[in-house]
């Protein structure tokens, strides 16, 4: 057996084990080429395992052309889900549509509205949630275990390719003909909204593409917070 081929089945292993111990779980697709992988993981092998993606408004048409292509190419149930059109306006109106331009805690009251309050009515009832964060993805990140609590959320998370390289990644996406966002072929490595997303040039940091006018050291969204208990490596 190749080590590649031991890397997916641990990650099999991963998902198999959080639904025999936490079911009903939900993986949290961001449609980035790490979850393009778990999406075709989960389908081959969990697909009692639900799908979830956060429309915030704001992304790229690529990655709305890739959600079409998800519910057309695999049977799991790609759901959706938005931010209240209310807490949007207010915020328009009160700092204008690209308000997150201006400071840290405006850009991350954006984020609040349009990816974490959405995410916690996504989780809502689950037992456990899958993501396809990576430790090399950015310095946020180094701290993370494969299986940890989520007190922020109040449920069980799993990182089943927390020890992939972006080129495990890839030699997946490319193996096995999976579907994924056609801005990776433009140098965008790390997209989310369109407004907040840039290519980015050989030799940056994968992450250096989003937000890219703050500190490296604090470019999350606040989806995934460090207020975590490690409880099993899987």
């Amino acid at each position: 057996m190749t080590e590649f081929q031991q890397k997916i089945d641990q990650v099999r292993s991963v998902l198999a084990d959080a639904v025999h111990d936490y079911a009903p779980v939900i993986f949290a697709n961001s449609l980035g080429a790490e979850d393009m992988v778990l999406t075709d993981l989960i389908d081959k092998y969990q697909p009692e395992i639900e799908m979830f993606s956060l429309d915030t408004g704001r992304l790229p048409q690529e990655t709305y052309d890739l959600m079409q292509e998800v519910r057309a190419h695999y049977s799991v149930p790609l759901q959706i889900f938005f931010p209240e059109a209310q807490r949007v306006e207010e915020y328009a109106a009160q700092n204008g549509v690209n308000g997150f331009y201006e400071s840290v805690e405006l850009r991350k009251r954006c984020c609040h509205i349009r990816k974490v309050e959405p995410l916690r009515r996504a989780l809502s009832g689950k037992r456990a949630w899958i993501t396809g964060m990576r430790r090399e993805q950015a310095p946020t990140r180094d701290v993370l275990q494969v299986s940890e609590f989520d007190a922020d959320n109040g449920l069980q998370k799993f990182n089943p390719l927390l020890d992939w390289s972006n080129a495990d990644v890839w030699k997946y996406l490319k193996q096995f003909e999976v579907p994924y966002n056609k801005l990776h072929d433009r140098f965008f490595p790390s997209i989310g909204c369109a407004p907040c997303s840039r290519a980015i040039t050989p030799g940056e940091n994968i992450r250096s593409g989003r937000w890219w006018w703050e500190d490296t050291q604090n470019k999350e969204c606040g989806l995934h917070v460090n207020k975590i208990t490690p409880i099993k490596q899987v």
